[in-house]
Protein backbone atom coordinates (compact mmCIF):
# COMPACT_ATOMS: atom_id res chain seq x y z
CA UNK A 1 0.00 0.00 0.00
CA UNK A 2 0.98 3.48 -0.40
CA UNK A 3 1.42 5.80 2.64
CA UNK A 4 -1.73 7.59 3.71
CA UNK A 5 -2.82 10.67 5.78
CA UNK A 6 -3.38 8.63 8.90
CA UNK A 7 -0.68 6.52 8.48
CA UNK A 8 1.57 9.92 8.04
CA UNK A 9 -0.11 11.22 11.33
CA UNK A 10 0.91 8.58 13.37
CA UNK A 11 4.59 8.34 11.94
CA UNK A 12 4.80 12.01 12.33
CA UNK A 13 4.38 11.60 16.27
CA UNK A 14 6.74 8.89 15.98
CA UNK A 15 9.38 10.69 14.45
CA UNK A 16 8.84 14.39 15.99
CA UNK A 17 9.09 12.48 19.38
CA UNK A 18 13.01 12.37 18.43
CA UNK A 19 13.30 14.62 16.06
CA UNK A 20 12.30 17.99 17.56
CA UNK A 21 15.09 19.99 19.37
CA UNK A 22 17.76 17.79 17.74
CA UNK A 23 20.42 19.23 15.27
CA UNK A 24 21.25 18.46 11.81
CA UNK A 25 24.94 16.79 11.31
CA UNK A 26 24.62 15.47 7.95
CA UNK A 27 23.47 15.40 4.63
CA UNK A 28 23.12 13.40 1.95
CA UNK A 29 21.47 12.29 -1.06
CA UNK A 30 21.86 8.70 -2.76
CA UNK A 31 20.22 9.35 -5.34
CA UNK A 32 18.17 12.13 -7.11
CA UNK A 33 14.83 11.06 -5.40
CA UNK A 34 16.44 10.14 -1.94
CA UNK A 35 17.59 12.47 0.76
CA UNK A 36 19.57 11.49 4.31
CA UNK A 37 18.94 13.96 7.31
CA UNK A 38 21.17 12.79 10.07
CA UNK A 39 19.89 14.18 13.18
CA UNK A 40 21.90 14.11 16.43
CA UNK A 41 20.57 15.12 20.14
CA UNK A 42 22.40 14.83 23.51
CA UNK A 43 20.96 10.98 23.54
CA UNK A 44 22.15 10.04 20.13
CA UNK A 45 21.72 10.21 16.08
CA UNK A 46 18.93 9.02 13.75
CA UNK A 47 19.07 9.15 10.02
CA UNK A 48 16.00 10.53 8.95
CA UNK A 49 15.30 8.78 5.21
CA UNK A 50 13.07 10.53 2.63
CA UNK A 51 12.27 8.97 -0.37
CA UNK A 52 9.71 10.43 -3.37
CA UNK A 53 11.01 8.29 -5.94
CA UNK A 54 10.22 4.59 -7.55
CA UNK A 55 7.68 2.33 -6.00
CA UNK A 56 8.25 3.36 -2.30
CA UNK A 57 7.85 7.14 -1.26
CA UNK A 58 8.15 7.28 2.43
CA UNK A 59 9.86 9.15 5.37
CA UNK A 60 11.05 7.59 8.53
CA UNK A 61 14.18 7.05 10.42
CA UNK A 62 16.23 4.40 8.94
CA UNK A 63 19.17 1.63 9.86
CA UNK A 64 19.89 1.04 6.55
CA UNK A 65 22.54 3.23 4.75
CA UNK A 66 22.19 3.98 1.11
CA UNK A 67 25.34 4.21 -0.39
CA UNK A 68 26.28 7.78 -1.24
CA UNK A 69 27.63 9.23 -4.71
CA UNK A 70 31.50 9.80 -5.03
CA UNK A 71 30.47 13.23 -6.01
CA UNK A 72 27.20 14.94 -3.87
CA UNK A 73 24.99 16.41 -6.36
CA UNK A 74 24.72 19.97 -6.43
CA UNK A 75 20.71 20.14 -4.98
CA UNK A 76 22.85 18.14 -2.06
CA UNK A 77 25.38 21.13 -1.80
CA UNK A 78 22.55 23.58 -1.42
CA UNK A 79 21.16 21.74 0.92
CA UNK A 80 23.98 21.26 3.18
CA UNK A 81 24.55 25.24 2.54
CA UNK A 82 21.07 26.04 4.05
CA UNK A 83 20.38 23.07 6.55
CA UNK A 84 23.58 21.85 7.86
CA UNK A 85 23.62 23.13 11.97
CA UNK A 86 19.93 23.89 11.88
CA UNK A 87 17.15 22.72 14.68
CA UNK A 88 14.67 20.86 13.85
CA UNK A 89 11.40 23.61 15.30
CA UNK A 90 8.40 21.78 14.64
CA UNK A 91 6.76 18.83 12.69
CA UNK A 92 3.29 19.58 11.62
CA UNK A 93 0.55 17.94 8.94
CA UNK A 94 -1.30 19.83 6.85
CA UNK A 95 -5.01 18.13 8.35
CA UNK A 96 -4.73 15.03 7.49
CA UNK A 97 -3.58 15.49 3.99
CA UNK A 98 -0.04 13.44 2.82
CA UNK A 99 2.28 16.25 3.73
CA UNK A 100 5.08 16.84 6.22
CA UNK A 101 6.09 19.76 6.95
CA UNK A 102 9.29 20.40 9.12
CA UNK A 103 10.46 23.42 10.22
CA UNK A 104 14.30 24.90 11.13
CA UNK A 105 15.49 26.94 12.69
CA UNK A 106 18.62 28.14 10.73
CA UNK A 107 21.38 30.79 10.01
CA UNK A 108 21.12 32.47 6.53
CA UNK A 109 25.14 33.97 4.68
CA UNK A 110 25.51 36.20 7.51
CA UNK A 111 24.64 33.98 10.43
CA UNK A 112 21.54 35.29 10.99
CA UNK A 113 18.53 33.30 11.86
CA UNK A 114 16.34 32.33 9.70
CA UNK A 115 13.26 30.04 9.46
CA UNK A 116 13.23 27.18 6.55
CA UNK A 117 10.88 24.69 6.12
CA UNK A 118 11.06 21.31 4.38
CA UNK A 119 7.63 20.36 2.91
CA UNK A 120 7.83 16.16 2.09
CA UNK A 121 4.76 15.26 -0.26
CA UNK A 122 4.07 11.93 -0.14
CA UNK A 123 2.03 11.02 -3.09
CA UNK A 124 2.70 7.93 -5.24
CA UNK A 125 4.19 9.09 -8.68
CA UNK A 126 3.76 13.10 -7.94
CA UNK A 127 5.78 13.07 -4.11
CA UNK A 128 7.93 15.85 -4.05
CA UNK A 129 10.51 17.28 -0.97
CA UNK A 130 10.30 20.94 -1.42
CA UNK A 131 12.49 23.32 0.63
CA UNK A 132 10.70 26.85 1.39
CA UNK A 133 11.84 29.88 3.35
CA UNK A 134 10.18 31.75 5.80
CA UNK A 135 8.23 33.59 3.39
CA UNK A 136 6.98 30.24 2.06
CA UNK A 137 8.91 31.02 -1.20
CA UNK A 138 10.28 27.73 -2.68
CA UNK A 139 14.08 27.73 -2.80
CA UNK A 140 14.61 24.49 -4.36
CA UNK A 141 12.91 20.85 -5.10
CA UNK A 142 13.65 17.14 -5.48
CA UNK A 143 11.29 17.33 -8.44
CA UNK A 144 11.13 20.71 -10.43
CA UNK A 145 7.22 21.24 -12.11
CA UNK A 146 7.47 23.56 -14.50
CA UNK A 147 4.34 24.73 -16.97
CA UNK A 148 5.14 21.58 -19.48
CA UNK A 149 4.62 19.21 -16.60
CA UNK A 150 1.51 20.73 -14.68
CA UNK A 151 -0.81 23.50 -15.53
CA UNK A 152 -2.06 24.70 -12.07
CA UNK A 153 0.74 24.02 -9.59
CA UNK A 154 3.99 24.83 -10.53
CA UNK A 155 7.43 23.89 -7.74
CA UNK A 156 10.48 26.24 -9.35
CA UNK A 157 13.38 28.35 -7.07
CA UNK A 158 11.26 31.59 -6.50
CA UNK A 159 7.78 30.80 -6.89
CA UNK A 160 5.24 30.77 -4.19
CA UNK A 161 4.38 27.32 -2.60
CA UNK A 162 0.75 26.21 -3.39
CA UNK A 163 -0.90 23.40 -1.59
CA UNK A 164 -2.25 20.98 -4.30
CA UNK A 165 -6.08 21.10 -5.01
CA UNK A 166 -8.02 20.28 -1.42
CA UNK A 167 -10.79 17.65 -1.31
CA UNK A 168 -14.00 18.18 0.14
CA UNK A 169 -13.62 15.20 2.75
CA UNK A 170 -14.23 15.16 6.56
CA UNK A 171 -11.07 14.67 9.27
CA UNK A 172 -11.14 12.55 11.69
CA UNK A 173 -9.86 14.04 14.21
CA UNK A 174 -11.96 17.15 13.73
CA UNK A 175 -15.35 15.97 12.91
CA UNK A 176 -18.11 14.31 15.07
CA UNK A 177 -18.29 10.82 14.93
CA UNK A 178 -22.44 11.87 13.20
CA UNK A 179 -20.93 14.37 10.94
CA UNK A 180 -18.74 11.34 9.47
CA UNK A 181 -22.05 8.85 9.06
CA UNK A 182 -23.88 11.27 7.76
CA UNK A 183 -21.50 12.31 5.11
CA UNK A 184 -21.12 8.23 4.44
CA UNK A 185 -25.03 7.84 3.98
CA UNK A 186 -24.75 10.14 1.13
CA UNK A 187 -22.95 7.86 -0.96
CA UNK A 188 -25.76 5.17 -0.99
CA UNK A 189 -24.62 3.57 -4.02
CA UNK A 190 -21.33 2.69 -3.45
CA UNK A 191 -19.61 0.17 -1.20
CA UNK A 192 -18.63 0.88 1.95
CA UNK A 193 -15.49 1.21 1.05
CA UNK A 194 -15.63 3.53 -1.73
CA UNK A 195 -17.97 5.51 0.54
CA UNK A 196 -15.32 5.72 3.26
CA UNK A 197 -12.69 6.70 0.84
CA UNK A 198 -14.67 9.64 -0.51
CA UNK A 199 -15.94 10.61 2.50
CA UNK A 200 -12.83 10.65 4.93
CA UNK A 201 -9.71 12.81 4.67
CA UNK A 202 -5.92 10.71 4.64
CA UNK A 203 -7.91 7.22 4.05
CA UNK A 204 -6.21 4.89 1.27
CA UNK A 205 -8.35 1.94 -0.42
CA UNK A 206 -6.59 -0.75 2.10
CA UNK A 207 -7.65 1.60 5.02
CA UNK A 208 -11.17 2.28 4.06
CA UNK A 209 -10.91 -2.02 2.81
CA UNK A 210 -10.14 -3.38 6.39
CA UNK A 211 -12.83 -0.29 8.33
CA UNK A 212 -15.43 -2.06 5.89
CA UNK A 213 -14.66 -5.54 6.68
CA UNK A 214 -14.40 -4.61 10.99
CA UNK A 215 -17.83 -3.67 10.56
CA UNK A 216 -19.64 -6.02 8.26
CA UNK A 217 -16.75 -8.78 7.61
CA UNK A 218 -17.11 -8.05 4.04
CA UNK A 219 -17.99 -5.06 2.15
CA UNK A 220 -22.06 -4.11 0.74
CA UNK A 221 -23.64 -1.03 -0.15
CA UNK A 222 -23.84 1.96 2.55
CA UNK A 223 -28.03 1.68 1.77
CA UNK A 224 -27.73 -2.07 2.36
CA UNK A 225 -26.42 -1.70 5.74
CA UNK A 226 -28.37 -2.41 8.92
CA UNK A 227 -28.97 0.49 12.02
CA UNK A 228 -26.38 -2.14 14.14
CA UNK A 229 -23.81 -2.06 11.38
CA UNK A 230 -24.15 1.68 11.20
CA UNK A 231 -23.77 1.74 15.01
CA UNK A 232 -20.91 -0.46 14.71
CA UNK A 233 -19.32 1.77 11.99
CA UNK A 234 -19.29 4.61 14.11
CA UNK A 235 -17.74 2.34 17.09
CA UNK A 236 -15.07 1.80 15.05
CA UNK A 237 -14.85 5.20 13.68
CA UNK A 238 -14.32 6.59 17.22
CA UNK A 239 -11.17 3.62 17.72
CA UNK A 240 -9.58 4.32 15.15
CA UNK A 241 -9.55 8.75 15.99
CA UNK A 242 -8.41 7.06 19.57
CA UNK A 243 -5.72 5.40 17.98
CA UNK A 244 -4.12 8.58 16.22
CA UNK A 245 -5.06 11.07 19.36
CA UNK A 246 -3.14 8.42 21.78
CA UNK A 247 -0.45 6.59 19.36
CA UNK A 248 -1.72 3.41 20.25
CA UNK A 249 -0.83 1.90 16.52
CA UNK A 250 0.51 -1.61 15.98
CA UNK A 251 2.57 -1.21 12.88
CA UNK A 252 1.79 -4.65 10.98
CA UNK A 253 2.93 -6.05 7.12
CA UNK A 254 1.54 -9.02 5.95
CA UNK A 255 3.17 -11.87 3.59
CA UNK A 256 1.69 -14.34 1.18
CA UNK A 257 2.63 -18.27 1.48
CA UNK A 258 6.06 -17.73 -0.09
CA UNK A 259 7.04 -15.16 2.69
CA UNK A 260 6.40 -12.37 -0.67
CA UNK A 261 5.45 -9.33 0.69
CA UNK A 262 1.84 -7.80 0.88
CA UNK A 263 0.36 -4.67 2.33
CA UNK A 264 1.61 -2.76 5.02
CA UNK A 265 -0.71 -0.32 7.35
CA UNK A 266 -0.32 0.83 11.02
CA UNK A 267 -3.16 -1.43 12.10
CA UNK A 268 -3.39 -5.08 11.77
CA UNK A 269 -4.98 -5.87 8.27
CA UNK A 270 -7.58 -8.70 9.74
CA UNK A 271 -9.42 -9.03 6.11
CA UNK A 272 -6.02 -10.54 4.72
CA UNK A 273 -5.49 -13.14 7.62
CA UNK A 274 -7.20 -15.52 5.58
CA UNK A 275 -4.82 -15.65 3.30
CA UNK A 276 -1.96 -14.22 4.63
CA UNK A 277 0.12 -13.73 7.15
CA UNK A 278 0.30 -10.86 9.46
CA UNK A 279 3.50 -9.66 10.81
CA UNK A 280 4.23 -7.17 13.63
CA UNK A 281 6.92 -4.37 14.44
CA UNK A 282 7.91 -2.16 17.49
CA UNK A 283 7.06 1.30 15.39
CA UNK A 284 6.57 2.34 11.77
CA UNK A 285 10.35 2.94 11.05
CA UNK A 286 10.73 -0.50 11.21
CA UNK A 287 7.99 -1.34 9.32
CA UNK A 288 8.96 0.77 6.81
CA UNK A 289 12.39 -0.26 6.81
CA UNK A 290 11.27 -3.91 6.82
CA UNK A 291 9.08 -3.35 3.85
CA UNK A 292 10.63 -1.17 1.50
CA UNK A 293 14.53 -1.40 2.20
CA UNK A 294 14.95 -4.72 -0.31
CA UNK A 295 12.74 -2.97 -2.98
CA UNK A 296 14.67 0.19 -3.03
CA UNK A 297 18.28 -1.39 -2.57
CA UNK A 298 17.00 -3.71 -5.74
CA UNK A 299 15.83 -0.68 -7.67
CA UNK A 300 18.78 1.64 -6.37
CA UNK A 301 21.49 -1.00 -8.05
CA UNK A 302 18.93 -1.58 -11.14
CA UNK A 303 19.52 2.12 -11.91
CA UNK A 304 23.20 2.07 -11.30
CA UNK A 305 23.46 -0.94 -13.45
CA UNK A 306 21.27 0.28 -16.32
CA UNK A 307 23.96 0.05 -18.82
CA UNK A 308 25.16 -2.93 -17.80
CA UNK A 309 21.85 -4.97 -17.90
CA UNK A 310 22.15 -3.06 -21.60
CA UNK A 311 25.38 -4.47 -22.63
CA UNK A 312 24.97 -7.80 -20.69
CA UNK A 313 21.71 -7.93 -22.61
CA UNK A 314 23.40 -7.18 -25.86
CA UNK A 315 26.22 -9.35 -25.42
CA UNK A 316 23.72 -12.30 -24.63
CA UNK A 317 21.87 -11.26 -28.20
CA UNK A 318 25.18 -11.39 -30.09
CA UNK A 319 26.69 -14.88 -28.77
CA UNK A 320 22.79 -15.81 -29.35
CA UNK A 321 23.13 -15.08 -32.76
CA UNK A 322 26.38 -16.58 -33.36
CA UNK A 323 25.65 -19.26 -32.23
CA UNK A 324 22.81 -20.45 -34.78
CA UNK A 325 24.99 -18.58 -37.39
CA UNK A 326 27.35 -21.46 -37.34
CA UNK A 327 24.75 -23.99 -36.37
CA UNK A 328 23.62 -23.16 -39.92
CA UNK A 329 27.39 -22.81 -41.64
CA UNK A 330 27.77 -26.83 -39.73
CA UNK A 331 27.01 -29.09 -42.54
CA UNK A 332 25.19 -32.54 -41.68
CA UNK A 333 27.49 -35.60 -41.34
CA UNK A 334 25.86 -37.16 -44.15
CA UNK A 335 26.41 -34.25 -46.70
CA UNK A 336 30.29 -34.24 -45.70
CA UNK A 337 30.40 -38.17 -46.24
CA UNK A 338 28.46 -37.95 -49.41
CA UNK A 339 32.12 -35.81 -50.81
CA UNK A 340 34.22 -38.98 -49.54
CA UNK A 341 32.45 -41.27 -51.60
CA UNK A 342 32.11 -39.04 -54.92
CA UNK A 343 35.81 -38.85 -54.57
CA UNK A 344 36.54 -42.16 -54.16
CA UNK A 345 34.34 -43.72 -56.59
CA UNK A 346 35.16 -41.66 -59.63
CA UNK A 347 38.77 -42.91 -58.72
CA UNK A 348 37.72 -46.34 -58.78
CA UNK A 349 35.96 -45.71 -61.95
CA UNK A 350 38.71 -43.20 -63.05
CA UNK A 351 39.78 -45.19 -66.61
CA UNK A 352 36.85 -44.83 -68.45
CA UNK A 353 35.42 -41.93 -67.43
CA UNK A 354 35.10 -39.69 -70.33
CA UNK A 355 35.66 -35.75 -70.26
CA UNK A 356 34.03 -32.85 -70.94
CA UNK A 357 30.56 -34.28 -69.00
CA UNK A 358 28.84 -32.25 -66.33
CA UNK A 359 27.94 -35.64 -64.56
CA UNK A 360 29.47 -39.28 -63.39
CA UNK A 361 26.68 -42.31 -63.59
CA UNK A 362 28.04 -44.53 -60.69
CA UNK A 363 27.59 -47.94 -59.11
CA UNK A 364 27.37 -46.81 -55.56
CA UNK A 365 28.69 -50.17 -53.16
CA UNK A 366 28.14 -48.18 -50.20
CA UNK A 367 24.27 -48.63 -51.01
CA UNK A 368 24.13 -51.52 -52.90
CA UNK A 369 25.57 -50.78 -56.62
CA UNK A 370 22.47 -48.34 -57.02
CA UNK A 371 23.47 -45.74 -59.06
CA UNK A 372 24.56 -42.31 -58.02
CA UNK A 373 24.61 -39.16 -59.92
CA UNK A 374 27.98 -37.28 -59.10
CA UNK A 375 27.98 -33.56 -60.39
CA UNK A 376 31.33 -32.76 -61.67
CA UNK A 377 33.50 -30.07 -63.55
CA UNK A 378 33.34 -30.36 -67.28
CA UNK A 379 36.37 -28.26 -67.80
CA UNK A 380 38.45 -30.85 -65.46
CA UNK A 381 39.52 -34.51 -66.12
CA UNK A 382 38.31 -37.25 -63.77
CA UNK A 383 41.57 -37.12 -61.62
CA UNK A 384 40.82 -33.36 -60.77
CA UNK A 385 37.32 -33.64 -60.58
CA UNK A 386 38.29 -36.63 -57.93
CA UNK A 387 40.94 -34.43 -56.12
CA UNK A 388 38.13 -31.52 -56.07
CA UNK A 389 35.80 -33.48 -54.21
CA UNK A 390 38.67 -34.96 -51.80
CA UNK A 391 39.50 -31.26 -50.89
CA UNK A 392 36.11 -30.05 -50.15
CA UNK A 393 35.52 -33.13 -47.71
CA UNK A 394 38.60 -32.46 -45.78
CA UNK A 395 37.79 -28.67 -45.97
CA UNK A 396 34.20 -29.46 -44.61
CA UNK A 397 36.11 -31.82 -41.75
CA UNK A 398 38.11 -29.42 -40.81
CA UNK A 399 35.02 -26.82 -40.60
CA UNK A 400 33.12 -28.86 -39.01
CA UNK A 401 35.70 -29.29 -36.26
CA UNK A 402 36.09 -25.48 -35.82
CA UNK A 403 32.82 -24.66 -35.72
CA UNK A 404 31.66 -27.73 -33.61
CA UNK A 405 34.85 -26.05 -30.87
CA UNK A 406 33.56 -21.99 -31.41
CA UNK A 407 29.67 -23.55 -30.93
CA UNK A 408 30.37 -25.39 -28.11
CA UNK A 409 32.55 -22.09 -26.81
CA UNK A 410 29.35 -19.98 -27.73
CA UNK A 411 27.48 -22.32 -25.82
CA UNK A 412 29.81 -21.86 -22.62
CA UNK A 413 30.04 -17.98 -23.21
CA UNK A 414 26.06 -18.22 -23.42
CA UNK A 415 25.72 -19.86 -20.12
CA UNK A 416 27.62 -17.70 -18.11
CA UNK A 417 26.33 -14.53 -19.35
CA UNK A 418 23.05 -15.61 -18.27
CA UNK A 419 24.53 -16.11 -14.67
CA UNK A 420 25.90 -12.65 -15.10
CA UNK A 421 22.44 -11.34 -16.06
CA UNK A 422 20.71 -13.46 -13.31
CA UNK A 423 23.28 -12.04 -10.77
CA UNK A 424 22.24 -8.56 -11.98
CA UNK A 425 18.47 -8.77 -11.11
CA UNK A 426 19.62 -10.08 -7.80
CA UNK A 427 22.57 -7.13 -7.18
CA UNK A 428 21.46 -4.86 -3.52
CA UNK A 429 23.70 -2.51 -4.11
CA UNK A 430 26.18 0.06 -6.18
CA UNK A 431 29.55 -2.24 -4.20
CA UNK A 432 27.79 -5.74 -5.86
CA UNK A 433 27.56 -3.82 -9.26
CA UNK A 434 31.30 -3.05 -9.25
CA UNK A 435 31.97 -6.43 -8.71
CA UNK A 436 29.94 -7.88 -11.87
CA UNK A 437 31.73 -4.74 -13.83
CA UNK A 438 35.08 -5.77 -12.41
CA UNK A 439 34.19 -9.63 -13.23
CA UNK A 440 33.25 -8.92 -17.30
CA UNK A 441 36.13 -6.86 -17.34
CA UNK A 442 38.63 -9.96 -16.34
CA UNK A 443 36.73 -12.19 -18.88
CA UNK A 444 37.04 -10.13 -21.99
CA UNK A 445 33.67 -9.01 -21.81
CA UNK A 446 34.33 -5.14 -21.25
CA UNK A 447 37.21 -2.89 -21.99
CA UNK A 448 38.33 -0.75 -18.68
CA UNK A 449 37.44 2.87 -19.44
CA UNK A 450 40.58 4.08 -17.01
CA UNK A 451 43.84 3.65 -18.36
CA UNK A 452 45.78 4.96 -15.83
CA UNK A 453 46.61 2.75 -12.80
CA UNK A 454 43.91 0.63 -11.49
CA UNK A 455 42.90 -0.42 -7.88
CA UNK A 456 43.08 -3.55 -7.44
CA UNK A 457 38.98 -4.69 -6.58
CA UNK A 458 38.98 -6.96 -2.89
CA UNK A 459 35.69 -9.41 -3.81
CA UNK A 460 33.28 -8.87 -0.87
CA UNK A 461 32.88 -11.64 1.80
CA UNK A 462 29.24 -13.61 0.87
CA UNK A 463 25.74 -12.99 2.24
CA UNK A 464 25.84 -14.92 5.50
CA UNK A 465 22.65 -16.75 7.15
CA UNK A 466 21.66 -19.20 10.10
CA UNK A 467 20.06 -22.58 8.93
CA UNK A 468 17.13 -23.78 11.97
CA UNK A 469 20.15 -25.66 13.44
CA UNK A 470 22.68 -22.69 13.76
CA UNK A 471 24.92 -23.59 11.18
CA UNK A 472 26.41 -20.76 8.55
CA UNK A 473 24.19 -20.50 5.20
CA UNK A 474 27.00 -18.61 2.83
CA UNK A 475 25.46 -17.81 -0.37
CA UNK A 476 27.68 -16.03 -2.81
CA UNK A 477 26.46 -12.57 -4.72
CA UNK A 478 27.82 -13.27 -7.74
CA UNK A 479 30.46 -15.38 -9.81
CA UNK A 480 33.78 -13.93 -8.59
CA UNK A 481 31.94 -14.69 -4.97
CA UNK A 482 31.14 -18.33 -6.09
CA UNK A 483 34.48 -19.02 -6.75
CA UNK A 484 35.74 -17.78 -3.65
CA UNK A 485 33.41 -19.07 -1.80
CA UNK A 486 33.55 -22.95 -3.24
CA UNK A 487 36.88 -23.05 -3.81
CA UNK A 488 38.54 -20.91 -0.96
CA UNK A 489 36.26 -20.30 2.06
CA UNK A 490 34.33 -23.82 2.19
CA UNK A 491 35.99 -26.49 4.19
CA UNK A 492 36.16 -30.29 2.19
CA UNK A 493 33.37 -31.37 4.16
CA UNK A 494 30.84 -28.55 3.91
CA UNK A 495 27.85 -29.44 2.24
CA UNK A 496 27.17 -27.18 -1.73
CA UNK A 497 23.91 -26.15 -3.10
CA UNK A 498 22.92 -25.26 -6.58
CA UNK A 499 19.35 -25.08 -8.15
CA UNK A 500 19.57 -27.67 -11.02
CA UNK A 501 20.69 -26.59 -14.57
CA UNK A 502 19.83 -22.46 -14.34
CA UNK A 503 21.63 -19.44 -13.18
CA UNK A 504 22.18 -18.97 -9.45
CA UNK A 505 24.35 -18.81 -6.49
CA UNK A 506 26.73 -21.36 -5.04
CA UNK A 507 24.92 -22.12 -1.62
CA UNK A 508 27.08 -24.02 0.97
CA UNK A 509 25.93 -25.10 4.28
CA UNK A 510 29.09 -24.99 6.59
CA UNK A 511 28.43 -28.34 8.72
CA UNK A 512 31.89 -27.92 10.75
CA UNK A 513 32.05 -31.15 10.34
CA UNK A 514 28.65 -32.68 11.74
CA UNK A 515 26.35 -34.22 10.09
CA UNK A 516 23.71 -32.99 7.72
CA UNK A 517 20.50 -32.62 9.25
CA UNK A 518 17.22 -32.53 6.90
CA UNK A 519 16.26 -28.83 8.57
CA UNK A 520 19.54 -27.64 7.62
CA UNK A 521 19.34 -29.26 3.96
CA UNK A 522 16.01 -28.21 3.21
CA UNK A 523 16.48 -24.48 4.65
CA UNK A 524 20.13 -24.26 2.39
CA UNK A 525 18.23 -25.80 -1.04
CA UNK A 526 15.41 -23.17 -0.34
CA UNK A 527 18.06 -20.57 -0.21
CA UNK A 528 19.40 -21.73 -3.17
CA UNK A 529 16.63 -21.27 -5.24
CA UNK A 530 15.14 -17.98 -3.92
CA UNK A 531 18.80 -16.97 -5.15
CA UNK A 532 18.60 -18.47 -8.20
CA UNK A 533 16.69 -17.50 -11.62
CA UNK A 534 14.22 -19.88 -11.36
CA UNK A 535 13.17 -18.02 -7.74
CA UNK A 536 9.52 -17.35 -9.46
CA UNK A 537 9.00 -20.74 -9.66
CA UNK A 538 8.55 -21.00 -6.16
CA UNK A 539 10.10 -25.16 -6.14
CA UNK A 540 12.75 -26.29 -8.18
CA UNK A 541 15.17 -29.27 -8.23
CA UNK A 542 18.40 -28.55 -6.37
CA UNK A 543 21.71 -30.48 -6.23
CA UNK A 544 24.24 -30.79 -3.51
CA UNK A 545 27.32 -32.41 -2.86
CA UNK A 546 30.14 -32.39 -0.28
CA UNK A 547 32.79 -29.49 -1.56
CA UNK A 548 35.55 -32.07 -1.98
CA UNK A 549 33.74 -33.29 -4.89
CA UNK A 550 33.70 -29.82 -7.10
CA UNK A 551 36.24 -29.38 -9.74
CA UNK A 552 37.41 -25.95 -11.06
CA UNK A 553 38.23 -26.85 -15.24
CA UNK A 554 41.46 -24.21 -16.50
CA UNK A 555 40.36 -21.72 -18.21
CA UNK A 556 36.54 -21.67 -17.58
CA UNK A 557 34.70 -19.07 -16.72
CA UNK A 558 34.08 -17.39 -13.26
CA UNK A 559 31.37 -19.14 -11.37
CA UNK A 560 31.68 -22.59 -13.50
CA UNK A 561 32.04 -26.45 -11.10
CA UNK A 562 32.09 -29.68 -12.17
CA UNK A 563 30.51 -32.20 -10.14
CA UNK A 564 29.83 -36.13 -10.39
CA UNK A 565 28.51 -37.12 -7.13
CA UNK A 566 25.71 -35.63 -5.97
CA UNK A 567 22.11 -36.16 -4.82
CA UNK A 568 19.12 -33.62 -5.81
CA UNK A 569 16.13 -32.75 -3.79
CA UNK A 570 12.80 -30.73 -5.01
CA UNK A 571 12.93 -27.90 -2.59
CA UNK A 572 10.76 -24.81 -2.02
CA UNK A 573 12.06 -21.17 -2.17
CA UNK A 574 13.33 -19.64 1.52
CA UNK A 575 12.86 -15.71 1.63
CA UNK A 576 15.90 -14.78 3.97
CA UNK A 577 15.45 -12.32 6.72
CA UNK A 578 18.44 -10.26 5.45
CA UNK A 579 19.85 -8.04 7.69
CA UNK A 580 20.44 -4.17 6.68
CA UNK A 581 24.18 -4.61 6.57
CA UNK A 582 23.95 -7.35 4.71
Amino acid sequence: MAIDGLFLHCIKNEIAAFAVGAKVDKIYMPTRFELVLTLRTRTGSKKLFISVGGNYPRVNFTEFSPENPATPPMLCMFLRKVLAGAFVRAIRQEGLDRILYIDFDAANEIGDRVSRTLAIEIMAQYSNVILLDDRNVVLDALKRIDGTKSSFREILPQHPYALPPAQDKLNLLEAETSALLERISLHGEKALSSALLRSLSGVSPLTAKELAYRVTLGDPCVKDMSPLMLERLGAELDDLRAVLQNGTHKPCFTTDENGGLLDFSFFPLTHMQSYATLHYRDDLSQLLDRFCVEGERIQRAKMQAEDLFKTVGNLIDRTAKKINVRREELLPDEEIEKKRIAAELINVNISRLPKGVDHYELENYYDENRVLTVKVSPELGPAKNAQKYYKEYKKAQTAKRVLAEQIEKGVEELAYLKTVQDALTRALSGAEITEIREELIQTGFLRRKSQGKVKKLSVRQPLKLTSPNGYPVLVGRNNLQNDQLSFRIAGKNDMWFHVQKAPGSHVVLALEGDPMQDADAEFAAGIAVWFSSVRERGKAEVDYTPVRFLKKPAASNPGFVTYHVYKTVYANAVRPELKQED
